[in-house]
């Protein structure tokens, strides 16, 4: 059976030049250019096309596709084929500079000319900023002076920034300040690697697709949503890095409230471009941010000690490598939300997420209210447990949906019963990066899965007043969980002061 695109199209994106700013980096080598070459293998990338790599690295053309080659064989997703990657690596540019030299960037204006000229392409030109963010603004500042970011009728520029935007509210609002001086927002591509899981794409589908769920997806059925995203792993070698951001920011304030807006969204007008986006800036905005008051009842901060992953012990975070021996970084957040809408008043949405903890695993749990009648009897409706919809978004994709069933036999009890679906059930799952839909979708123009700025402001309005006060208050208890664990005791007291608990699903493999 033929393998079916990654991105549910059947067209190659847009001809254009690639410009990776950070090209010897490890995104580049691992994610950007597996992505492409896959793109390439799926007849996705267009057929004219070229890839300028940039940086400070010293190298010319020859040494970065000798280099890229080798490196392909070692991260592709899928065995290389000669040919195909032959034909890429010709297209293949380099460019040593520094990004704070001007003189860099009339190189690159050269360099992209030499490049369009070879392959026969038009003015379209896709920068991917694959660099520190202390870079972003530098780099774009440069790019605007030199002429680069300006479009024409017939020719695009766009521009891709990973995660972190920004550092807190304010750092935010003046990286955004800073890219407008040079850019549309339409040229500006804030990239989630998040959202392009299957999982993460597919609620849409799964929400208005569905004439079952949509009626029931409000406040008056549905009594508790739970976002767990937990990872076994520690910082690894991003401990420079971790330190001084924290899970609030790596992780709550992009890709869990994301996923959160997905799920509390209202149907947007059609799937594509502004309209989701509109819909997910409305919840973002209907949460409402904490007061002082509210973030010391709502919050839970931990940080994992040592203990046991797998049978294997492991160190504390403050024994990692380039961590502060007194780090008051928190490595695990859980919190109360509240979205103030009329669809979602008085519905609790709990999120959580950690480093270290007992399982790595991804998961929506929608909880739906009991039944309201005890039609079987007090004690069979007390110890049944209420219908739960679970979408497992890593590490195995899929949807569980659990009823109930009568147990054979001449007495009724109910036992819980999961409806399964993964996607597995599909065959053998794509070969792929996440960032496939994703750059094919700049090369396509299509913004439906990048971040909007006023949904980057927003999330940042909810996560600051939790970071101001946590700056304020400094943990007195850290370590305050084993490694191994789901995490200090607060996050379970947090649930259980409104009657719920986490959940704990298996992993479906």
């Amino acid at each position: 059976m033929p393998e079916q695109p990654l991105t549910g199209h059947n067209c190659p994106g847009d001809p254009c030049t690639i410009v990776i700013f950070g090209a010897s980096g490890d995104l580049t080598k691992r994610k950007l250019l597996p992505a492409l070459y896959n793109l390439k293998v799926l007849r996705l990338m267009p057929e004219n096309f070229a890839v300028v790599g940039v940086a400070v690295t010293d190298g010319d053309d020859a040494a970065y596709r000798a280099k890229t080659t080798a490196e392909i064989k070692e991260f592709a997703t899928r065995p290389v084929d000669d040919a195909e990657w032959d034909d890429f690596q010709k297209r293949m540019y380099y460019l040593q500079g520094d990004f704070n030299n001007i003189e860099t960037f009339h190189r690159l204006g050269d360099k992209i000319k030499e490049a369009q000229a070879a392959w026969n392409l038009s003015g379209n030109v896709l920068f991917y900023l694959a660099v520190s963010p202390t870079f972003f603004a530098k780099v774009v500042d440069q790019l605007g002076a030199v002429g680069l970011t300006n479009q024409t009728p017939d020719a695009w520029r766009r521009v891709i920034i990973e995660k972190p935007f920004g550092h807190d509210l304010a750092s935010a609002r003046e990286l955004n300040e800073n890219l407008s001086k040079n850019l549309e927002e339409s040229q500006v591509f804030r990239i989630d690697h998040y959202l392009g899981k299957e999982t993460v794409q597919n609620i849409m589908v799964f929400r208005f697709g569905n004439s079952i769920f949509e009626p029931i997806w409000n406040r008056r059925y549905i009594d508790y949503v739970q976002i767990t995203v937990a990872e076994e792993l520690g910082v690894e070698l991003r401990g420079g890095y971790y330190d001084h951001s924290g899970v609030l920011r790596d992780m709550v304030q992009n890709h869990i409230l994301s996923v959160l807006s997905l799920i509390a969204m209202e149907p947007p007008s059609s799937i594509s471009g502004d309209s989701v986006r509109n819909e997910k800036v409305k919840v973002l905005e209907a949460i409402r941010p904490m007061d002082p008051e509210q973030v010391i009842s709502n919050t839970v901060r931990g940080q994992y000690g040592p203990g046991l992953i797998g049978g294997t012990r492991v160190p504390a975070y403050r024994s990692e490598p380039d961590v502060n021996p007194q780090s008051n970084t928190e490595t695990f957040v859980a919190m109360k939300l509240f979205v103030e809408n009329w669809r979602w008043a008085e519905v609790p949405f709990f999120i959580r997420s950690g480093k270290r903890l007992a399982q790595h695993t991804t998961q929506v749990v929608i909880g739906f209210r009991r039944a309201p009648l005890l039609l079987f009897g007090e004690d069979v409706q007390t110890n049944s447990k209420p219908n739960r919809l679970v979408l497992h978004v890593q590490p195995d994709e899929g949807i569980t949906l659990d009823i109930h069933a009568k147990r054979p036999g001449p007495n009724i009890n109910l036992v819980n019963v999961p409806l399964d679906f993964s996607y597995s059930d599909f065959g053998e799952g794509m070969a792929a990066t996440g960032y496939e839909t994703l750059l094919y979708d700049c090369m396509i123009g299509e913004t439906t899965l990048f971040h909007r700025y006023d949904s980057v402001d927003a999330s940042w309005r909810i996560v600051t007043p939790i970071l101001d006060v946590w700056q304020a208050l400094p943990a007195r208890a850290f370590p305050n969980y084993d490694s191994g664990t789901w995490g200090p005791e607060a996050s379970d007291a947090l649930l259980a002061k409104s009657g719920h608990a986490w959940h704990h699903y298996p992993l479906k493999g």
